[in-house]
């Protein structure tokens, strides 16, 4: 029997809360019960594993990345769209690092299909449009963006900047503006 107030959704949640707190690879059932005080035979009613709790984090976080992504491109189109995205991300990584961490996880082809890293693709896609990139340029562009986004927040979020007194505000303002040039110059004829 389910212990009262206890739900799959409560549980995901309290899992994304504790990954920020102590890192997503030290996210398992065993912990969460011990957030709940309850044994870890009371989770498995509603998780069957701490693959699934991940996996439920991890489309979590890609639902909550999204909305706040998407807030963040309501408007807006060109240069201004490519920061405000930039930023989105950038900043969801600071507040939440284990979330962050969790959106990353690879996922079954099926469960990603479903999921709504389907949307962060489409948002990338549509601030693309906006710079006349067309196939097959518009999926390497994808790529590129995603891989200079990701690989900034880690290397920042892992303290890669901090033995330089270069400013990362300033290469983050750079990186941005060189992206956005690079994005005008390649337009699609």
């Amino acid at each position: 029997m389910a212990r009262a107030g206890l739900t799959t959704e409560r549980l995901i949640r309290a899992g994304a809360e504790l990954a920020d707190e102590v890192g997503f690879d030290q996210v398992t059932i065993s912990a969460l019960a011990r957030r709940f005080g309850v044994k870890v035979a009371s989770l498995y009613s509603h998780l069957k594993s701490s693959q699934d709790l991940k996996t439920g984090i991890a489309l979590f976080a890609l639902e909550e990345l999204a909305d706040r992504v998407a807030d963040a491109l309501a408007g807006r189109a060109g240069k201004d769209a490519l920061a405000a995205f930039a930023d989105a991300y950038r900043g969801y990584a600071r507040e939440h690092p284990g979330r962050y961490d969790a959106a990353r996880l690879r996922l079954d082809p099926e469960t990603a299909a479903a999921s709504a890293g389907v949307r962060h693709s489409q948002m990338t896609r549509a601030i693309l449009r906006g710079y006349d990139i067309t196939e097959p340029d518009q999926t390497h562009a994808v790529r590129m963006l995603g891989s200079v986004f990701h690989g900034y927040v880690s290397l920042e979020m892992s303290g890669g900047f901090s033995h330089t007194a270069v400013d990362p505000e300033e290469s983050w303002s750079w990186i941005v503006d060189s992206l956005d040039t690079l994005l005008r110059d390649r337009t699609t004829p």
